[in-house]
């Protein structure tokens, strides 16, 4: 199969091959050379993956749990004293 690059740099995949990789509008791929080759691998992602980092919690995740739990004791602590 063989595919033009447009002036911009950009390539259709075939859609024979679109069909049989699974490749939808909007997935992203990562390209390399090996060899004298352009390979283009599927990139996947966890779907949680865009969503870390977003949320801010003043005074960290600490401060989230001490408000759930409760303040930590202070000083040294042994289980089951």
């Amino acid at each position: 199969m063989y595919a033009k690059i447009g002036e911009r740099g950009q390539v259709t995949i075939p859609k024979r091959l679109r069909d049989r990789l699974g490749l939808r509008p909007g997935m992203e791929i990562e390209f390399e050379e090996e060899g004298g080759r352009l390979v283009g691998t599927k990139v996947v992602r966890d779907r949680l993956d865009g969503l870390v980092g977003i949320v801010h919690l003043p005074g960290g995740t600490d401060a989230v749990v001490d408000e759930l739990r409760g303040p930590r004791p202070t000083g040294p602590s042994r289980a089951g004293e």
